[in-house]
């Protein structure tokens, strides 16, 4: 499909309705700030804690890295992102573990969710049910109980939202509802932007899509608020537009992966770079991202640069999101594939489900 206007085709190759769940985020984030106030946090037990660890992987994590992110500059508890079945050594009777899971049955989540418990962390868990929901109603865990019906990574407003607010209800994130029901009503008012009936020629989500289209997207971002929005740009493109996408960030990619520009004759025509840009990147690394665009360019390869929009912080990571999650939705289109399944992550878990 090389027309991303034609719109009977496009509900033809997405007959589970992606397209849906990606333009329903905002709807998403206010039935999430909902949640998030519903859960009972009283008492003392989670305050003065000595670092905050969340358990989730893939969609249920990307939550958790968008908190770390926008929580750097204000938190003094560090957070850790725990992708492993192994829980951090560090984790004791002080740290707060929180179980992110959609399906409640990531055995990874549930391995290191169980160390938790052991070491009497103290615990919360956001899940649609599963087995992580049978052991916080069993234990009595304070829990965000999650809508059930989307694929993970189309739950983002369910994996980030409550979370925040749970976080901000335990006095760890200046962030209060009523900025994310702001945030809810500026991406609703960008869906007229990026949606499918706007044209190609002045849609930017299917441009981008169509500047990556048959290529492989290398993204590039500040290490501050945007470092999050890449992986989650990366992840979209694979998930979604079945394409194989990597990522890596300012600076430290200057110290090491930069030299590999050097020697790409071979495979130069099938490199597409995205560089993702914010007001408050630091002025060293935006200096850096000048100097890389124009090493990368005299390489011959094109980048490809992102502009956050809005004015808070909270809206200017989630409108490179939107419009990196619709991007990847229609490189599904141009792909010809149904974005919604992931026929090879379910492959790797019925195998393993045959090795115990």
């Amino acid at each position: 499909m090389s027309n991303l206007d034609d719109l009977t085709q496009i509900k033809t190759i997405d007959p589970e309705n992606m397209y849906g769940a990606i333009a329903g985020l905002p709807e998403q984030i206010r039935k999430a700030v909902a949640i998030g106030e519903n859960v009972n946090l009283t008492g003392n037990k989670y305050r003065g804690v000595a670092n905050i660890i969340i358990c989730g992987m893939g969609g249920s994590a990307i939550g958790g890295d968008l908190a770390r992110s926008l929580l750097a500059d204000s938190l003094s508890a560090p957070i850790h992102i725990c992708r492993n079945y192994r829980l951090p050594q560090f984790a004791d009777k002080k740290s707060l573990v929180i179980g992110s899971s959609y399906s409640g049955n990531t055995e990874e989540t549930l391995a290191a969710f169980d160390t938790a418990m052991s070491r009497e962390c103290r615990l919360l868990v956001m899940t649609t049910g599963g087995k992580l929901g049978e052991i916080a109603s069993e234990n009595k865990i304070p829990m965000a109980k999650l809508p059930t019906g989307l694929q993970p990574r189309a739950a983002l407003g369910f994996s980030f939202v409550p979370l925040m607010i749970m976080l901000h209800k335990l006095g760890y994130s200046p962030f209060a509802p009523e900025e994310f029901l702001s945030l809810a009503d500026f991406l609703e008012s960008r869906l007229p932007l990026l949606g499918v009936d706007k044209p190609s020629d002045d849609n930017p989500a299917k441009q981008l899509a169509m500047k990556l289209y048959g290529r492989i997207p290398i993204i590039y971002s500040g290490p501050d608020l945007t470092d999050a929005v890449a992986i989650r740009l990366k992840g979209q493109i694979s998930e979604n537009g079945k394409m194989l996408a990597f990522a890596n960030q300012f600076p430290e990619f200057n110290h090491n992966e930069l030299v590999g520009w050097k020697v790409i004759t071979a495979f130069r025509d099938f490199l597409r770079v995205i560089m993702i840009r914010d007001s408050e990147d630091n002025p060293r690394v935006a200096a850096r991202m000048e100097i890389v665009k124009k090493l990368i360019t005299d390489e011959k390869v094109d980048v490809y640069e992102l502009y956050s929009d809005g004015k808070s912080r909270l809206e200017r990571m989630f409108s490179l999101i939107q419009l990196g999650d619709f991007a990847s939705f229609y490189l599904a289109m141009l792909n010809k594939v149904d974005p919604t399944p992931v026929k090879a992550i379910d492959t790797l878990k019925n195998e393993l489900a045959r090795i115990q």
